[in-house]
């Protein structure tokens, strides 16, 4: 069983209780990808609750389809954009969704979700008696920290000390206790360490919810973001199904390329691409490194990453992150891209890059180099978050490199966006999957604690990964038996 979904009646009544004296409701996976579905109440009381509110309503809020509103905001269509080719200079079209109308301003609040929800319906977490811990590089064990607080529940935020100032701020508003471990996104390891350090001095205090092997994360994805990806596709009525070319994210925990899986489910011929910093080859060479694009991790291979159904492998140059995330958030760059046509409503979109969704794009960008795509061509990609996750990086980035003008615009347009190369695009032969795979073994087995056995079914086993998007029904069933509990009288 790849999701522990075993009950434990004694927990699974404590939960029940907890969520009855603070009226909390569990959205289900369905509601989430339809949020149609919603409970009128729920829509009605959310017409009053801001996006980030302490409010346990917002749960409801977990799903692509949010208003695009701070406040007040009920549900719509799939927040997504297509990026102008203004600013790709590729004739492919790459559309991407948008995170930033998440609660706490990125998607990784589903992804914890995944995660967290079927431990609470089956028991296997107690929210009254137990903490819940989510290493993480940024996001993550913010979205962690952020459910657990609307749950009731004491949480542990685990990251590294390098990531953005604001992601610290926030944190010290919901997380019951903030661990700093050394290093960048790229010191996973180190993040690791932490969780078994906690684990041996709190033993049964405690439940790991570490995404990077937890498949709730990848459910979560395939169900809810894939899901949207290809509802958006679906509608889109300029766009044939032979079309659909890519999808690219970066590895990451590996969650997010669960979409990419749903989308091969429905157009085979697709290629995924899994995308890292070029300044930690990790999936390209082998390699290791540190890097600034925040929070996608490296140095390791996830657990849950589909490595047989990753295509390519895609290196960009963090940076050429940094360098167009100033072009797009400092005066100097907003005038010289309206001087260069972008349109106003592209404009207004700018912020709702963060550093991590400017990888994906560039990413894109060479994905469509690589193929040689057409204008009716489709690749799709995600906006993790947003610029306000990363602003006090723009001041560290003039104080390094000095002011941002029309010169420093001119170069990030041309050299990072227009003329981003193919350098550290690899296509992925059946062998060279099998080398990405291999890596697992490193991490997972010899560090982890998983099984050779396990390993293998992974790359062998053909029924591995098409078994865990059935997950979705049964975690539902008992999401909504759960529900009823809490309402019965």
């Amino acid at each position: 069983m790849l999701i522990n979904l075993n009950v434990n009646e004694e927990v699974r009544a404590k939960n029940i209780k907890r969520c009855k004296e603070k009226g909390i409701l569990l959205p289900t996976f369905k509601q989430m990808v339809d949020p149609s579905t919603v409970p009128e109440d729920i829509k009605a009381k959310l017409a009053h609750v801001g996006l980030w509110d302490l409010d346990n309503s917002n749960l409801f809020r977990i799903t692509w389809k949010n208003e695009p509103t701070k406040t007040g905001g009920t549900f719509g269509g799939v927040n997504y954009i297509e990026v102008p080719h203004e600013l790709t200079g590729v004739k492919a079209r790459i559309l991407a969704l948008v995170g930033k109308w998440f609660p706490t301003g990125a998607h990784k609040v589903g992804a914890t979700y995944g995660c967290l929800a079927p431990a609470l319906v089956s028991g296997n977490f107690d929210s009254v008696n137990q903490q819940a811990v989510w290493p993480s590089t940024g996001n993550y064990c913010r979205g962690g920290a952020y459910n657990s607080a609307l749950l009731g529940c004491q949480s542990i935020a685990i990251l590294p000390e390098e990531m953005s100032q604001e992601r610290f701020t926030w944190l010290k508003t919901v997380a019951g206790e903030i661990i700093a471990t050394p290093g960048c996104e790229s010191n996973v390891k180190e993040i690791f360490d932490k969780c078994h350090e906690l684990d041996a001095e709190r033993g049964a205090h405690i439940v790991i919810f570490n995404q990077f092997e937890e498949f709730g994360n990848y459910l979560w994805h395939y169900t809810v973001t894939g899901g949207s990806i290809l509802e958006v596709l679906e509608k889109d009525e300029e766009v044939a199904a032979e079309n659909v070319r890519g999808f690219v994210s970066a590895t990451g925990s590996g969650g997010t390329l669960a979409a990419g899986d749903a989308m091969k489910d429905k157009y085979p011929h697709l290629k995924i691409a899994a995308s890292e910093a070029v300044q930690c080859p990790t999936l390209l060479r082998n390699g290791f490194g540190g890097h600034r694009i925040e929070g996608i991790g490296d140095k390791h291979v996830p657990w849950v990453h589909n490595v047989k159904n990753t295509d390519m492998v895609i290196a960009v140059d963090d940076q050429d992150c940094m360098d167009v995330y100033r072009l797009f958030n400092e005066p100097a760059g907003i005038e010289y891209l309206k001087k260069m046509g972008v349109s106003e409503e592209d404009i207004q979109n700018l912020p709702l890059y963060g550093i991590s969704g400017i990888g994906n794009v560039l990413a894109a960008i060479k994905m469509a180099k690589y193929y040689e795509m057409e204008a009716d061509d489709v690749i799709f990609t995600v906006l993790t978050d947003s610029s306000e996750m990363y602003t006090s990086r723009l001041a560290e980035q003039n104080e390094i490199q000095g002011a941002f003008d029309e010169y420093a615009a001119v170069r990030a347009l041309a050299g990072c966006l227009h003329h981003q190369s193919i350098d550290g695009a690899l296509e992925l032969t059946y062998y060279e999957r099998l080398r990405v795979h291999n890596l697992k073994y490193y991490t997972w087995v010899e560090q982890q604690g998983k099984t050779y056995e396990e390993i293998n079914a992974q790359w062998y086993d053909k029924n591995y990964w098409k078994q865990i998007p059935a997950y979705a029904e049964q975690i539902d069933a008992m999401i909504e038996a759960f529900n009823k509990e809490v309402l019965a009288k």
